[in-house]
């Protein structure tokens, strides 16, 4: 068809690329038929397209990206945060969400509660009468150049915050920054970390935290084989396998014998409450050093992809001074179980970006 003249189709080919790049979740939301349907319902007949002069469709297409935005707005809740102290609160449509807590006289910053969208109430769990010092969603790491920066006990190792800061609170987002030394008394730390951290919430039932963390050895660093190390979640015992919940990796596996062990890209849990059905997902991004990391599991609610309990030679994991890691993390705090939550589809979003 003669319809549009080739300014005008080059005009559209650019438009739709700008949605591509700046409104990729809203096209992910509706779909690229969607936004076709919105451009046609601001024509009233094809015919006056034929007579549409440059400015017109520049008029039309502005109100096309009106129309998307507030398609958007319809679907994601407005994210905000505040600094309080020594902990950062973050809330979703007016509804309190997660803390960051980064006091000095704690193991290492971390995340507590991290409410879920349907029951409201935490998803993860910390000071359990089991291994005590997990706290909720956290990063650290045992057997580093001797020091032990995961479990009790500050004088053996602690990860201080120089301070964490909102780096961004516009309401579609909170971006949170940190930078945090290894250090324990009596000795050079050895390892200094950046990290920011993103708060989403693309669907009423659906809360994401983006981790972006960079190591830095500031040292030669020698982390003897542990389990316990980086990015890690102990869920609350409601969505635990000993309680009835559920845990399933990538490839479908269930429960701590058959999850321990194996690389896999992503790990979710989730069981019933009164209110529904909830959980979290630890997904690690595929430029990740050591990527798919093995996961140490347990079966009463506890994650991490750990790789330094699976070194190469059985030993230890050894780093030069200078050497930077990146890690990149998603946590999914979802509504309904791992196939209603579509984890694997979030994986396959995230891995691509």
């Amino acid at each position: 068809m003669r319809i549009f003249t080739k300014k005008v189709v080059r005009l559209i080919e650019i438009f739709k690329k700008v949605v591509t790049l700046q409104l990729e979740k809203i096209k992910n939301l509706c779909g690229e038929a969607v936004f076709l349907l919105l451009l046609k319902k601001k024509m009233d007949k094809l015919e006056e397209v034929q007579r549409m002069t440059m400015q017109k469709i520049m008029i039309l297409l502005a109100i096309a990206v009106f129309g998307f935005n507030h398609i958007a707005l319809s679907q994601s809740a407005t994210v905000s945060a505040i600094k309080i102290g020594n902990r950062v609160d973050v809330t979703i449509g007016g509804t309190f969400f997660t803390s960051y807590h980064f006091s000095a006289d704690e193991k290492y910053p971390f995340f507590f509660p991290v409410n879920g969208p349907v029951s409201g109430g935490s998803v993860t769990s910390m000071r359990n009468g089991i291994w005590s010092h997990h706290s909720s969603l956290f990063f650290g790491c045992d057997r580093v150049n001797g020091g032990n920066y995961w479990q009790e006990g500050l004088e053996r190792g602690r990860i201080i915050s120089i301070g964490a800061h909102i780096a961004e609170t516009n309401g579609a987002r909170v971006v949170i920054t940190d930078e945090c030394i290894w250090k324990r008394p009596d000795a050079e730390a050895p390892i200094i970390d950046r990290r920011k951290i993103t708060v989403t919430a693309p669907k009423k039932d659906l809360f994401l935290l983006d981790f972006d963390i960079e190591m830095e050895m500031l040292m030669d660093v020698t982390i003897e084989k542990t389990n316990h190390s980086l990015f890690s979640a102990r869920i609350d015992p409601d969505l635990s396998v000993q309680q009835g919940g559920a845990m399933v990796n990538s490839e479908g596996k269930q429960g701590e014998k058959a999850t321990f062990g194996e690389p896999s890209p992503w790990i979710d849990c989730y069981g019933t409450r009164k209110t529904g059905i909830e959980g979290i997902a630890i997904l690690q991004h595929p430029s990740n050093n050591w990527f798919p990391s093995p996961w140490f599991t347990r079966d009463y609610g506890f994650i991490s992809p750990t790789p330094m309990y699976f070194p190469k030679d059985d030993v230890a994991t050894v780093l030069k001074k200078g050497d930077k890691i990146q890690l990149r993390y998603r946590v999914a705090v979802h509504g309904g179980n791992t196939q209603q939550a579509d984890i694997a589809g979030l994986y396959t979003q995230y891995s691509k970006q």
